[in-house]
């Protein structure tokens, strides 16, 4: 094996290039995907930092641009497994185990987080946004969101459905949300949801997509910030 400088944003770090070698039974589609996670910068440093993650990463490059999270901050982080966006909202909010203010939920099951409640349960469990709102003891100052649908191979199909975990999350956010919090949540390219968009755009003053470099080149996936929510309007 030979040294290779790789290193993310910047990083500078060199490191061993592993090779995964052909085996019998292992499909060379999952062989090339073992090995480039493997080699994945992003990878070796999350395990140097201690993050559960490598999307760990997305969100501290969204954050380092946008100044979402802020000391003494209440978050819900949707779809929280393994827990790396949890590590970095309860680091950055300066979340403690005496008194956490970062709520996460996820049907995984997930190691316990420092400085955040989590629950083990669906999102779309018809329960789960009042236990959400009852855990954290007051409203949100951001809802993230890095839920996907499990992959089914068909791109349309994944696509639509994590799409409708998206737009539950953005519902959910603007029912729970504080004036002036913010969404951030996953979607993918091909478009969102027109409904969507015009939602947001009408509740929040700014709306746009973003693509931190951590995100794989290759990856459909974008990320859809929505800041400073106007509030909940009076119902008729």
């Amino acid at each position: 094996m030979s040294k290779k400088p790789q290193g993310p944003a910047g990083a500078g770090t060199r490191v061993l290039r592993t090779r995964v070698k052909k085996k019998s039974g292992l499909k060379e589609s999952s062989r090339r995907w073992l090995e480039r996670h493997l080699n994945d910068p992003y990878v070796q440093r999350s395990k140097a930092d201690g993050y559960r993650s490598r999307a760990a990463y997305k969100l501290i490059e969204i954050d380092d641009k946008h100044q979402l999270l802020k000391p003494g901050m209440r978050v819900i982080d949707l779809g929280a497994a393994p827990g790396g966006w949890c590590q970095v909202a309860a680091a950055r909010t300066r979340s403690t185990p005496e008194s956490p203010h970062v709520v996460g939920i996820d049907y995984l099951e997930m190691d316990a987080v420092p400085g955040a409640t989590v629950l083990e349960m669906d999102f779309l469990d018809p329960e789960a946004p009042g236990r959400l709102t009852e855990a954290l003891g007051g409203e949100p100052d951001i809802v993230l969101s890095d839920m996907a649908a499990p992959t089914t191979g068909h791109r349309r199909t994944d696509h639509l459905r994590t799409m409708h975990l998206c737009e539950v999350a953005a519902d959910f956010a603007m029912q729970v949300l504080r004036p002036g919090g913010h969404f951030l949540a996953k979607t993918f390219q091909g478009g969102t949801e027109a409904g969507l968009l015009d939602a947001l755009k009408r509740n929040f003053r700014s709306v746009h997509h973003v693509k931190p470099p951590a995100s794989r080149d290759e990856s459909v996936e974008l990320y859809l910030l929505a800041k400073d929510f106007s509030g909940r309007q009076p119902q008729d």
